[in-house]
């Protein structure tokens, strides 16, 4: 069982990437106050865990009454990941209002960026939606199984938060040019893991 939940987390944390999420979350929060900062990373992470844990418990069910089979649903999600990754890759700088935020953001524009594209699609990603759902299979898993696997992606995203919450500091050493870098390294990085989901969900929709 051990062994077995070991190899969850690592198939969780590297789907859900909390690495990953902090150039994300930096370029996305640049401009804001620490408050907000804080504020934008427990809201992104709380939106991502509810995410997640609907697709663990109902996530199966709802792709099976739809008849969309998990290879199509895998290559979709790469689609959105790679169009993602590019806008990372190719997007122009941050507009000059975003980095003067400030005070001035409302409560409703914090949680807007923290909906996207922090909790969807940076952390509770489609490849994070599939692997769950692949995990918690209901026909190979008992409820139990299923809770002990839910323990496991509850820890990665206390990971992530601990992450996000220590991502000023980390700000202060690289700087605006530096996250950019990253963001840009990152984003290429995830276009790679969205080609191969993409590929990969073809191949087995096919074969």
């Amino acid at each position: 069982m051990l062994s077995i939940l070991i190899t969850q987390f690592v198939v969780l944390w590297a789907v859900i990437d909390p690495i990953g999420t902090v150039p994300v979350y930096l370029s996305q929060t640049n401009g804001l106050t620490s408050k907000q900062k804080r504020l934008v990373a427990l809201k992104a992470v709380g939106i991502a865990t509810g995410v997640l844990l609907f697709f663990l418990i109902v996530g199966q069910f709802l792709l099976e009454a739809m008849q969309i089979p998990l290879p199509a649903f895998q290559a979709a999600g790469g689609l959105v990941l790679l169009l993602f990754a590019l806008s990372m890759i190719f997007g122009e700088g941050k507009p000059a209002q975003e980095t003067k935020l400030g005070e001035e953001t409302d409560h409703s524009e914090l949680a807007s960026l923290a909906v996207y594209p922090l909790a969807i699609p940076s952390i509770a990603s489609p490849g994070a939606m599939m692997a769950i759902v692949l995990l918690t299979d209901n026909h190979r898993n008992s409820i139990i199984d299923q809770s002990l696997t839910a323990g496991v992606m509850v820890l990665v995203l206390l990971a992530t938060l601990l992450l996000l919450l220590g991502a000023t500091g980390i700000h202060k050493i690289i700087g605006n040019v530096g996250a950019a870098i990253i963001s840009r390294v990152m984003g290429l990085i995830l276009a790679a893991v969205a080609v191969n989901n993409l590929l990969m969900g073809v191949r087995d929709f096919y074969f």
